[in-house]
């Protein structure tokens, strides 16, 4: 395995404080982001259902009511960043303001109201835009994004990890649905007519990547329908067969049978079958094997734009392991001595994901091995399980995700059997890996105390035969017969011998 050496991110020390105010044709939305370097958490978020799009098929024309409300919403906005002091705001409109016939009256009459500038992009730059949000979450991401929003589709090109060609096409529901349809039967064929006519779509294969909150409403009544453990949007992925079965439930419901799924909103109930459909025929029309969600998509492609590139081409994973473990751990630096000191362990246990994945997932591990410190010792493990879970990492998909959760669980002492849901999202050659390197982790903590200095003192040599901890004379009254336990254990499942060497001394084990 090629060595390991920790990934510097001096930067992510330095905070900002930044808003997205994002004018859909359904909503407009408030998220205040807190920029840690190249971490980015979202902090405050806030939508408004204001309908901007509605009618404008027929009309041409922002909706009457909408119009209102979004004029409050981007007020109320205005007053909660002035109050929280934040100065850095990126407003930014999208297909309902592009198309209608009054949307630069809009545009003048909230820079009256707020001081506010927006910024009406054009279908390609919405699209580029919300590919760079992907990649910002999905770095590696290859294949086609979909961003749909309520007047519009993007369909923009990624080659491995690059955005390329972006296309706009009037796909969102209210650019199809009218109040005549009483069905789908019409729709689907308008969709597939627009389908027909969208350059590199056909038979195209790979991954498509989804991205948008109707979109996003499939999972939740994804994970509810199958019982699906890990409720995080980001990086769920569905083959063929399971978007097909997905998307034909979908389809088939009423607002008032969806009624009760946790985290879909009565306003996402109405659209979703439409949503499905699109989906479906897009699958369809491009032969794609799979399809993966996104929780990034436009605003964090704004977003990106304020970061400068040395920082933004950082790993968003290993950032934010650093980020969130750097106001708890008592010592930031141990995390990337450990990474260096279990280098021989990592070259005889079997890595059970790519090197590339395995490599940042076990750094992000130990950027994040004392994540428990100020948990109470009864649930560290479990909390920091859920922490790692459940927090908005980006760069992982939801089998890395466990792993690192399972690395730090065993790092705390406590394992889970074959019965747990969630480590059932791991294969058995992925959750003995992560035991093996959290057993690792245990080690070197009880050794060293945590302390860098202290960790060097113990070596590693490993041969076919043996793991030797080499304890040097300056730390035998540092060694604890306990930490032989996990040596014992470590080497048990690597299939060698554990050894103590003491130097400098007469006595051995």
């Amino acid at each position: 395995m090629t060595s390991l050496t920790a990934t510097p991110l001096a930067e992510n020390a330095v905070t900002r404080d930044v808003a997205v105010i994002d004018i859909g044709s359904n909503s407009v939305r408030l998220v205040h982001y807190r920029l840690e370097g190249r971490a980015v958490w979202p902090v405050y978020n806030e939508k408004v259902m204001a309908g901007l799009g509605r009618g404008i098929r027929d009309t041409g024309r922002l909706h009457d009511e909408g119009y209102r409300i979004a004029l409050r919403a981007l007020k109320r906005f205005q007053r909660l960043l002035r109050a929280k002091s934040i100065t850095d705001v990126y407003p930014v409109a999208t297909a309902a303001v592009r198309y209608a016939q009054d949307g630069q009256d809009f545009v003048d009459e909230v820079r009256a109201l707020t001081g506010y500038e927006i910024r009406v992009l054009t279908g390609e730059e919405e699209g580029a835009l919300s590919a760079q949000g992907l990649l910002s979450g999905i770095p590696a991401a290859h294949g086609m994004m979909g961003d749909l929003g309520g007047a519009s589709l993007e369909l923009t090109d990624l080659v491995s990890g690059e955005s390329g060609l972006s296309r706009s096409v009037p796909l969102g529901p209210q650019s199809i649905l009218t109040e005549q349809d009483e069905g789908l039967g019409r729709a689907k064929a308008r969709i597939k007519t627009v389908l027909k006519e969208v350059n590199g779509l056909k038979g195209r294969g790979g991954t498509f990547y989804a991205v948008g909150g109707a979109w996003r409403a499939l999972t939740h009544l994804a994970f509810a329908q199958t019982g699906y453990p890990l409720h995080v949007v980001h990086q769920f992925a569905l083959n063929d067969a399971q978007t097909r079965t997905l998307t034909r439930f979908a389809m088939s419901q009423s607002p008032a049978s969806l009624r009760g799924i946790p985290n879909l909103s009565q306003r996402r109930m109405a659209n979703l079958p439409y949503a499905a459909l699109l989906l479906r025929q897009i699958m369809k029309h491009g032969a794609f094997d799979q399809v993966v969600f996104s929780a990034n998509g436009l605003r964090e492609g704004v977003l990106m734009e304020q970061i400068p590139p040395v920082i933004r081409e950082q790993d968003p994973l290993i950032a934010g392991a650093e980020a969130l473990a750097r106001p708890i751990v008592p010592s930031i630096q141990f995390g990337t001595a450990l990474l260096s000191w279990m280098q021989p362990f990592l070259d005889v246990i079997p890595r059970a994901f790519s090197e590339h994945d395995y490599r940042r997932y076990v750094e992000a591990a130990c950027r994040m091995v004392d994540l428990g410190a100020r948990f109470h010792p009864d649930h560290r493990g479990q909390l920091v399980r859920d922490t790692v879970l459940y927090a908005p990492l980006a760069g992982c998909c939801h089998a890395g995700r466990v792993f690192i959760a399972a690395i730090l669980q065993t790092r705390y002492g406590e394992t889970r059997g074959e019965t747990d849901a969630i480590l059932a999202l791991l294969d058995r050659d992925q959750r003995a890996t992560a035991e093996a390197v959290g057993l690792v982790m245990r080690l070197a903590a009880k050794l060293s105390g945590r302390s860098p200095e202290l960790l060097e003192r113990f070596e590693v040599d490993i041969d076919s035969a043996r793991i030797r901890l080499d304890v040097a004379e300056s730390v035998h009254d540092l060694y604890v017969e306990r930490a032989l336990s996990n040596l014992d254990q470590i080497a048990s499942r690597v299939g060698r011998a554990a050894q103590v060497r003491y130097l400098g001394a007469d006595a051995a084990e």
